[in-house]
């Protein structure tokens, strides 16, 4: 009646980004995220090979903090959903708060040459609480009346306490060398470590109907499921006991309606074994003493097991893994324009279950989960129009598609994920600076992909804020960002009872995004 369900649940990168990837590395994207051609500190991570025509040698280094909030909601709609609280339609709410996601970059240049690192959330960056649970947690639950009422015991109500708490991170540090070949072309070879570290906490419990019985709830009061089930396996077990003597005594092949004649049954005792089974006299009373005895053997065992698929059930797992991403990078500069390119291949990783509770016996201990980070592409541009006014414009792909997932989902996604990014910085004078931009991300995935665990939506966002120069060597960033998402409704048959009964749902994944972030370059 009630399946295990697996709790893994990504929090997906807190701002702009693939599925497994942030690529908001510091407040310079938030107040611009059309970031890949730059030529300042940020371009450690956003355009490394630009590291070559950084102003002057010596050392740069960029520290900020981001804080991002983010609200993730599946609105449900089954008619089952109606049996707990009235509405056939659930919202399912999710909250991530993340008041410090840090980020350090460093640079050292010498001439030709230009050594970097960084060190920041890559990935996740939160923890996202599930209050109610989620759909694909209760949409079984829901169905536990209509398998009760089928069985012939009337039971009109549901409840039940669900929980999941999620958090994800993936910690990168980057390490590489930038070289210019002459005033114009310069390239970039590092690598980036990611370690991910992954936590779930969920239960399900005091799962609940109001199931009416003549003999184990007659008056129909709420009552743990569990209970219910116990106590009819007993009950069943208790008949069959009793039927024994009468196979005993050499009947066993009698029909209960022939016993009824002989008087070694009663009609009240009968009704009441009828009952039982949520049979009738009428056809009860047609099938022999061992007929009945096995029907009542057949129900305790199936009372038993309905009674383990309701028990409550806890999750205490986490996981955690490493991998390694090479990244390549490419700068054209001619003079007022600047191209910049960076590739970063596929990173193969496996993350590794380590489980303190799993009642729902889908996180083995020491089961390992293909988690792999995929390759992007990064190609940008950026163009100044005077010397206190450019533009940047940039394009991003995620090769999510190649990317191995657990459950083979990445067969789900067609190609990959597109981001198309748009900017502006005008330096008022040499004190103060303001900058914008926007991006537009297309996701590739398909309806098969999308479920309450993981989903990804079309967006939207929109960055701005500015700096202020406190001094020819050190500089305040303050930038905020938010994303619109567009909501993606899908429609799902399921099949509760393993028959022709087909129930249609409906779900809407729904998201929102927003972060505020400050930083300080500073360099000598």
């Amino acid at each position: 009646m009630l399946t295990g369900v697996a709790c893994c649940l990504y929090v997906s990168g807190l701002l702009a980004g693939g599925i497994l990837t942030n690529t908001n590395q510091s407040v310079h994207f938030l107040r611009n995220p059309a970031r890949t051609a730059s030529l300042e500190i940020d371009a450690i991570y956003t355009n490394p090979a630009g590291l070559a025509f950084l102003p002057t040698n010596g050392f740069y280094f960029t520290l900020n903090n981001q804080s991002a909030f983010q609200t993730r909601t599946i609105t449900s709609t089954a008619a089952s959903f109606a049996l707990n609280g009235g509405s056939d339609t659930k919202a399912f709410k999710g909250t991530a708060t993340a008041p410090v996601i840090p980020s350090l970059m460093g640079a050292y240049k010498t001439d030709k040459v230009v050594v970097s690192f960084n060190i920041g959330v890559i990935g996740g960056g939160g923890t996202l609480t599930f209050d109610k649970g989620l759909p694909s947690f209760e949409a079984p639950i829901s169905m536990l009346p209509m398998q009760l009422n089928a069985s012939g015991v009337s039971t009109s109500q549901y409840s039940v306490d669900a929980y999941l708490k999620g958090s994800s991170m993936i910690i990168g540090g980057q390490l590489g060398v930038t070289y210019a070949f002459n005033d114009m072309i310069s390239a970039y070879v590092g690598a980036r470590v990611n370690i991910v570290s992954n936590s779930y906490e969920g239960h399900l419990r005091d799962i609940s109907v109001n199931p009416t019985h003549p003999v184990l709830n007659p008056t129909g009061q709420m009552m743990l499921a569990g209970t219910f089930f116990n106590n009819a396996k007993q009950s069943a077990q208790t008949a069959a006991s009793s039927l024994q003597s009468i196979i005993d005594l050499g009947v066993g092949d009698y029909t209960l309606n022939q016993l009824v004649g002989a008087g070694q049954m009663s009609e009240a005792q009968l009704a009441q074994l009828a009952g039982g089974l949520g049979l009738s006299p009428e056809v009860l009373g047609a099938l022999s003493v061992r007929q009945v005895q096995g029907a009542f053997n057949q129900a305790a065992a199936t009372y038993e097991s309905s009674a383990a698929q309701v028990a409550d059930k806890n999750l205490d797992n986490s996981q955690s893994g490493m991998g390694i991403t090479p990244i390549l990078g490419l700068d054209l500069n001619f003079d007022k324009l600047n191209i910049g390119i960076k590739y970063e291949f596929l990173t193969k990783l496996e993350i590794e279950n380590k489980t303190k509770i799993d009642d729902t016996g889908m996180f083995p201990d020491g089961a390992k989960i293909p988690n792999d980070i995929p390759a992007i592409l990064t190609v940008g541009a950026q163009y100044e129009i005077t010397p206190s006014v450019t533009v940047s414009a940039g394009y991003h792909h995620f090769f999510d598609s190649n990317a191995k997932m657990q459950y083979d989902k990445q067969q789900h996604i067609n190609g990959g994920i597109n981001e198309f990014l748009l900017g502006a910085e005008w330096k008022i004078n040499k004190m103060f600076l303001l900058s914008a931009g926007g991006l537009v991300t297309r996701t590739g995935v398909t309806d098969d992909y999308q479920s309450d665990m993981s989903f990804s939506l079309n967006s939207y966002s929109i960055g701005f804020g500015g700096a202020v120069n406190l001094s020819e060597s050190v500089r305040i960033n303050v930038g905020y960002l938010f994303t619109n998402y567009e909501d993606w409704t899908k429609n799902t048959n399921f099949n509760p009872m393993s028959s022709s009964t087909l129930i249609i749902t409906k779900d809407i994944f729904s998201r929102t995004n927003k972060a505020f972030g400050i930083g300080v370059d500073f360099r000598f």
